[in-house]
């Protein structure tokens, strides 16, 4: 006669598998928030952008016409908006190129121990706290192309004449890189200095009694070890200076003619100014598409460097 063992074997249940899921399930419900957060405020107003890019809609007519692609050759055939594209695209290279040569040596200068380094940090990082609109209004009055101008009164001292600083088309471009270089220098510097502290100093230390000099230090441990900041920062530079707006308006306004026009200036005279928001949502939709390759030119650039400097 067979003896019942009073040891039960463990029995399979489907509730651990459902647990499992249960458990995925509740994790991803906590990413809900920022998924209806990016199809609320991105998703939908892009897919309205392009639909109201395909009409003549001015903002108050309920039922628009469609025009189809009239809008983008509109705006293929505008010298306004192909000059604020060019000069802005212009604009963040430049700031991003010259900014990155400027501030990286800088930050190397402000990481080294020396008295009153404090104060020169905060010096270097003041030009960022102060409003760009503000900013553009002071340099508008340091630059203008009067005699009374401050940097023409300081010429004419040398027996200069006043110089076309925002009146010359070239000149004016050059003067809003420039400013947008002095906003901007300090505070990626001070980005880069973080960064350097975290660079152990037993690197510098075997590299000289190896007998590097210190350019040779700089391009063999600071450069590559500071690959991460520049990543970032260049893709702060090119972002901020594709979608700027406030610095050129207020310092040139645009001028003189289109040569320091903007693409978001562009967006705010047709949208806001003159109602035709059917030919600033295609422009939207353009400006979309460039900020879009540029991020995703970020991410190829951030991996050739985490491959080069690996």
């Amino acid at each position: 006669m067979a003896v019942k063992s009073s040891v039960r074997a463990p029995r399979l249940s489907a509730r651990g598998p459902s647990r499992g899921w249960k458990q995925v399930a509740a994790n991803q419900a906590f990413l809900l928030p920022a998924v209806a957060a990016f199809i609320f405020m991105f998703v939908i107003p892009l897919a309205q952008s392009f639909y109201w890019s395909l009409t003549d809609f001015t903002g108050y007519d309920p039922n628009p016409n469609f025009v189809g692609l009239a809008n983008y050759k509109l705006i293929l055939a505008d010298k306004s908006m192909l000059s604020g594209l060019a000069f802005t695209i212009m604009f963040a290279v430049g700031t991003t190129v010259v900014v990155t040569a400027l501030a990286i040596p800088l930050a190397v200068q402000l990481n080294k121990a020396f008295w009153g380094r404090g104060f020169a940090r905060s010096l270097w990082f003041f030009p960022a706290i102060p409003s760009a609109a503000i900013l553009g209004m002071v340099w508008r009055y340091i630059l203008s192309p009067l005699e009374s101008g401050a940097l023409n009164t300081v010429l004419k001292t040398f027996g200069t004449g006043p110089v076309p600083w925002l009146s010359n088309s070239r000149l004016a471009q050059l003067c809003v890189i420039g400013v947008g270089v002095w906003c901007a220098t300090g505070w990626h510097a001070v980005l880069y200095t973080a960064y350097l502290q975290s660079i152990p100093a037993e690197y510098y230390e075997v590299a000289r009694i190896d007998g590097a000099s210190s350019l040779q230090q700089f391009f063999t441990i600071t450069l590559p070890l500071l690959s991460p900041a520049i990543v970032v920062s260049t893709f702060l530079l090119m972002t901020g200076g594709l979608k700027v707006f406030d610095l050129p308006f207020t310092l040139t306004n645009g001028g003189p003619g289109f040569s320091t026009y903007t693409i978001t200036h562009s967006l705010v005279q047709f949208g806001v100014g003159q109602g035709r928001y059917g030919i600033s949502s295609a422009l939207a939709v353009l400006f979309t598409i460039t900020v879009t390759a540029v991020a995703f030119g970020q991410l190829r650039l951030t991996r050739i460097m985490e491959r080069h400097f690996g």
